[in-house]
């Protein structure tokens, strides 16, 4: 192993850093290269399904701040500053913004981007960077000048790429995790939209077709006619009614005679679209005064703060004392289907009625009674059970996914910083972490 600075890399010719595109206003909206922002770079994961896009003859102008597969990425300012994120070869190219830098390895041979990417978080690299912290009362910021500055231990090309190959196996595992849980929730919306939003069976009925893709005796259970509601048209025998009758809103609460003495804390910054982040462990006697709201299986809990960021959570299979902040409704089914009442609750049209109904321009919010008296268009018991039957594994797979997925992460946190340091060479983590987790994660001893 040796030891050495960011810029000593760079003028070996091995490291290339680099920071973002200042975009102008009038240079965004066109169909050409993505900007990613900071706020779309997750703990190790790019996202930009929203990002704005530059117009396409600005290509040659951006060329120098363009993605690489293989980059590091790392957020420079302001609290969420470290953060670090890898360019995926899926990836699409896409320009930096001037809150990000970049990390290129220029030579394999001498310095592995698996190897640097895991670098990022490592208590080598935290530790310094809690430093420049540390030294100036100004917002965390990283600088180029700082980033110079950094020491990295680089050990023997052979070690970094086992290293790389150890973790990066638990990281692929953990991404193809993720991407199957955006397919199932892209089909269990499209299921739901077909059925319930376009009503494409009961078209299809009405106009003497068969349902295109339905069992006949799934197709038998939808109505062949239309009738008229305030919704607008809705299948003949369907009812338009408030969510409070097929679901109770914040059923339950902590009481007096609540028996764990320790809670899994989850707050709306932890819930995004359909996502759990971080959850907290806390004393029952000490715990933040809005946990209070008590979940179970199939709930689906909505941020009432800001629902324009559409903040929602499916429960599946909770810990015993997971609790929820008062700042979510949690809304649990009594129709036949918990995965009907998290699809109906989840779509654009819902977001919208929400958003719509929010008091307060600053900060604006929904009343529990919003949710409670939210409309929507209710089928018949069988359709929502066929439905049920459909979705509700997808469901179970996705929540299945996440467990695999935390298991995983936290197999890797573990390992990392002992393969970084050398504490523990590559082939004893493989014998360490033993078959299940990393045979799950593609890897073999």
């Amino acid at each position: 192993m040796r030891e050495v600075t960011f810029q000593a890399l760079i003028d070996e010719g091995v490291l290339r850093i680099g920071d973002g595109y200042r975009a102008k206003l009038e240079e965004l909206g066109g169909t050409g290269y993505p900007f990613l922002r900071s706020e779309f770079v997750d703990e190790r994961h790019i996202a930009f399904d929203n990002a704005e896009s530059f117009h396409a003859e600005l290509e040659p102008k951006l060329k120098a701040k363009l993605s690489c597969p293989g980059d590091t990425v790392i957020t420079t300012k302001g609290n969420s500053t470290g953060r670090a994120a890898y360019v995926r070869p899926e990836l699409r190219t896409f320009v930096y913004s001037p809150h990000l830098s970049f990390w290129r390895s220029l030579n394999d041979e001498v310095l592995h981007p698996g190897f640097l990417r895991e670098w990022a978080h490592s208590p080598e690299f935290t530790d310094q960077l809690n430093g420049m912290k540390d030294s100036t009362d100004m917002a965390p910021y990283l600088s180029l000048t700082d980033q110079r500055r950094l020491r990295i231990t680089v050990p023997e090309p052979d070690e970094q790429r086992a290293i790389a190959r150890v973790l990066g196996a638990l990281d692929d595992k953990i991404e193809l995790n993720r991407r199957m849980n955006r397919t199932l929730e892209e089909l269990s919306e499209a299921l739901f939209r077909a059925w319930f939003v376009d009503f494409e069976p009961v078209v299809a009925k009405a106009a003497g077709r068969a349902p295109f893709g339905l069992a006949p005796s799934v197709a038998a259970l939808f109505p062949a006619a239309f009738t008229g509601s305030e919704l607008g048209p809705i299948p003949q025998g369907w009812r338009v009614r408030p969510l409070a009758e097929i679901a109770d809103i914040n059923g339950r609460t902590i009481r007096k005679d609540y028996q764990h003495a320790e809670i899994e804390y989850v707050d709306i910054s932890a819930v995004s679209e359909g996502q759990l982040g971080e959850t907290t462990l806390h004393p029952r006697a000490s715990a933040p005064s809005r946990a209070q709201r008590l979940v179970a299986h199939g709930d689906t809990i909505w941020s009432c703060v800001r629902p324009n960021r559409r903040s929602f959570l499916f429960i599946a299979n909770p810990p015993a004392n997971l609790v929820v902040s008062t700042g979510f409704a949690a809304i649990s089914p009594r129709c036949p289907s918990a995965a009907f009442i998290y699809a109906a609750t989840t779509t654009d049209e819902f977001t919208d009625y929400l958003v719509a109904h929010a008091e307060g321009s600053a900060y604006p919010a929904v009343r529990p009674d919003t949710f409670a008296k939210a409309p929507l268009v209710v089928p018949s018991d069988d359709v929502v059970a066929a439905f049920d039957k459909i979705v509700g594994p997808w469901l179970a797979q996705a929540a299945h996914n996440v467990r695999e997925s935390r298991t995983l992460a936290a197999l890797r946190d573990t390992l990392l910083p002992k393969l970084l340091s050398g504490e523990l060479r590559v082939r004893d983590a493989v014998k360490l972490a033993e078959a299940p987790a990393l045979a799950s994660a593609g890897m073999r001893s």
